[in-house]
């Protein structure tokens, strides 16, 4: 009795089939800018300059003709031993650490009130409290966040917390320090989430328009968090896999073992 393979070879290609339907996404949905013309996009006019906050941590660096009188100042910038990072060592600055009350402790100067301050203030304040204590001549106060960092989660190949040595950085260049959104990433509903004088904010940013060029959360500030939901497909096929899989492999197995007794 000759049974013929058809059938199996069938429901094979269905259950293929069924698959990549299911994996299967909007690629236009896919592509970063895709009503994007060629264009000349206009300079921002955001305000970068970061305030700062409660438990930022500040380096802060005083200069002046007499070396010796400004070594106190900068004890707290001096590195400290190396620590253990996710993929790498390095020098751990200690610096100053704005207490939640939002001020911190100067030498000499004591209790120096910094939340709410631009890294531009605070140095004028230090200047000119330093220049009327009589402390040094002429001082040069150069601050530094040494915690300005982003968070990208969800969606993207490394999920990561980002540490911005320059102060500045976009959104795409987060995203791309976090290996990009996988295809399954939903590019036209990022979340973004920002929390300003203690008050969180969320917004809403469509990379798949080019208004993301002239937006005002095109650059991120410190302590932004990023989370890239999964696309609609992505969630039906990780569900439907997992359900089906099993069943289906179990199937095919019990068809193969049919097939092959009555062969025999």
């Amino acid at each position: 009795m000759k049974i013929s393979l058809l059938p199996l070879k069938t429901l094979v290609f269905i259950v293929f089939l069924l698959l990549l339907m299911a994996a299967c996404t909007n690629t236009r949905k896919a592509v970063y800018f895709n009503t994007l013309q060629d264009t000349t996009i206009q300079k921002l006019n955001v305000n970068l300059e970061p305030v700062i906050q409660p438990n930022d941590i500040l380096s802060i660096t005083v200069s002046s003709p007499n070396p010796e009188a400004t070594l106190v100042f900068n004890t707290p910038n001096l590195p400290t031993v190396s620590v253990a990072t996710s993929n790498s060592s390095a020098t751990q600055t200690v610096g100053y650490l704005v207490n939640p009350d939002g001020t911190f402790q100067f030498p000499v100067l004591g209790a120096i009130v910094a939340a709410g301050k631009t890294k531009k203030q605070l140095s004028e304040e230090l200047v000119k409290k330093l220049v009327e204590g009589k402390q040094l001549v002429d001082p040069i106060v150069h601050i530094r966040f040494l915690n300005f960092k982003v968070t990208v989660l969800g969606e993207v190949a490394r999920p990561n917390v980002i540490t911005v040595a320059n102060e500045k950085i976009t959104i795409l260049e987060a995203l791309g320090l976090a290996g990009d959104l996988t295809i399954y990433g939903r590019r036209d509903n990022l979340l973004l989430i920002r929390e300003e004088a203690g008050v969180k904010t969320t917004h809403r940013v469509n990379l798949n328009s080019s208004d993301i060029l002239s937006s005002p959360y095109y650059y991120l500030k410190t302590n932004d968090i990023i989370y890239a939901e999964p696309t609609p497909a992505r969630i039906s096929s990780a569900s439907s896999t997992r359900q089906l899989l099993p069943i289906v492999l179990s199937g095919l197995s019990f068809f193969a073992i049919v097939v092959d007794r009555v062969l025999r």
